[in-house]
C-alpha cells in the first residue's frame, strides 16, 4: 500500500533523499559483540535496550545505523526522538524527513511495519495541519485532511477519524460538511475515544438533541486523559449551563448507557 495520489510525494521524495545526504554518526562502541556492521535488528534490539537504561545517545546512534539499513522502527524510533528532543536536539524538520522518508517507503498489508508507517502519516498530517517554523514546511491544510482521512478509511484508526472529523468541523482544508463528521467521530467514540465521544455529543447538543448530547458530553469526562480533560470539561459545563434541570438530570443518570449506543 502506497500513498496513492498525494499531490505532495514529491515533497516526501526530497525529504527522504535529505535524510539519507544527514552526516553519518560517530563510530561508538557496542557490547555484547553489537557493532554498526551489525544486522539492523541487532541495531534496533541494542538501541531499545540502550534508550531503556537511559543510554539515549548510545540509542540514537544504533537506530541511525539501523535507519541506514532500512529498519523502519529504527527510523520511527529516532524520528520520535528529535521530535521531542529526546536524547537529541529538539529538531522538527528533522523528525518530518524521518516520517516522510516512512511514508514513502509504504507497507505491504498485514506488514509488521504497519504500526510504523500508520504513526509516520499521523505526525506528517500534524506537521502539515500546523508547519515547521523555520523550514520548507509550511501549513498545508488539505494535505493534512487527506492524510488524515486515509489513515481514517484505510486504518480505521480512531485517533485519524477524531482529527478528521474536527478538521471538516472547521472547515480547514476543505468544506464544512456536519453529517460526515458526526459519522467519522461516531466512529472514532464506538472505539472508545474520550474526545470524539465529547465532541460529538456537543454537535448533538447544538442540533437540538439535548439530553443525548448531554450524556455524551458527561460519559465522554469519565474517560479522558489528563491533557484533554480541561477542554473537555468546559464543553460540558458550557452544555449543562444551558440546558434545565430535568434534562441535566436524564442525561448523568443516562451517562452509564451511552458508551455502547449505536448511532
Amino acid at each position: 500500500m502506497r500513498l496513492g495520489d498525494w499531490k505532495t510525494s514529491a515533497m516526501l521524495l526530497t525529504a527522504a533523499l535529505l535524510l539519507s545526504s544527514s552526516p553519518s554518526a560517530r563510530a561508538f562502541d557496542m557490547n555484547a559483540g553489537v557493532n554498526k556492521e551489525s544486522g539492523p535488528f541487532d541495531l534496533f534490539k541494542f538501541g531499545f535496550n540502550a534508550y531503556k537504561k537511559g543510554q539515549k545517545e548510545e540509542a540514537v546512534e544504533a537506530y541511525r545505523y539501523a535507519a541506514e539499513k532500512g529498519h523502519t522502527g529504527s527510523r520511527w524510533a529516532l524520528a520520535n526522538m528529535y521530535a521531542a528532543g529526546d536524547g537529541v536536539v529538539e529538531n522538527d524538520f528533522e523528525a518530518f524527513k524521518i516520517y516522510a522518508e516512512i511514508a514513502n517507503q509504504g507497507v505491504e498489508p498485514g506488514s509488521a511495519d504497519t504500526g510504523f508507517f500508520v504513526n509516520a502519516l499521523l505526525s506528517l498530517a500534524r506537521y502539515y495541519r500546523q508547519g515547521i517554523p523555520n523550514s520548507p514546511v509550511k501549513a498545508d491544510l488539505a494535505q493534512a485532511r487527506q492524510i488524515y482521512f486515509q489513515v481514517a478509511s484505510t486504518f480505521g484508526v480512531p485517533e485519524a477519524q477524531f482529527q478528521l472529523a474536527r478538521m471538516i468541523l472547521a472547515g480547514e482544508g476543505g468544506r464544512v460538511n456536519v453529517q460526515q463528521a458526526k459519522k467519522w467521530l461516531n466512529l472514532a467514540r464506538k472505539s472508545g475515544h474520550a474526545g470524539a465521544m465529547s465532541i460529538f455529543g456537543n454537535v448533538l447538543f447544538e442540533e437540538g438533541q439535548t439530553v443525548r448530547g448531554l450524556a455524551f458530553l458527561t460519559a465522554a469526562l469519565e474517560r479522558c486523559n489528563p491533557k484533554d480533560c480541561p477542554w473537555m470539561q468546559d464543553l460540558q459545563e458550557r452544555a449543562f449551563s444551558l440546558a434545565n434541570e430535568e434534562d441535566r438530570r436524564v442525561a448523568v443518570a443516562l451517562a452509564p448507557e451511552v458508551f455502547e449506543q449505536a448511532d
